[in-house]
């Protein structure tokens, strides 16, 4: 006779649905309500619009910008091309599919930051 599921038991393939492989979750990070840093600056060679320098602040002030440094200012940079390209009308499937990603990897998204194990300061998540 077989021995009885053991969900709990370390190897258990029934206790643990993770892939072969996939990572340990991390250590829950609880980031403040609004970045304390200062942004930096736009990239130049592109006109910006004022509503896309604001959108820039902006997001360089969300809790998420707390955890990115200098080499996310190229991915938030298209992340605000792509969002206005969207928001305009003028956006391909591509530019679309491009600015979910961009959105995940700045942990922009609930899921991304789940993914992350960012949380925001006062929240259960």
């Amino acid at each position: 006779m077989p021995k009885p599921r053991n969900p709990s038991a370390p190897r258990s393939r029934y206790g643990n649905r993770r892939a072969p492989g996939a990572a340990q979750p991390t250590a829950t990070v609880t980031l403040p309500n609004e970045s304390p840093l200062d942004p930096p600056p736009m990239p130049a060679g592109v006109e910006w619009t004022e509503s896309q320098r604001a959108r820039w602040e902006s997001l360089w002030k969300s809790p998420q910008a707390f955890m990115w440094d200098e080499t996310a200012a190229g991915t938030v940079a298209l992340l605000i091309t792509y969002e206005t390209a969207l928001l305009t009308g003028k956006a391909s499937a591509w530019q679309a599919q491009e600015y979910r990603y961009a959105s995940d990897s700045l942990g922009l998204t609930p899921t991304a930051m789940q993914k992350l194990g960012w949380k925001i300061e006062g929240t259960d998540k």
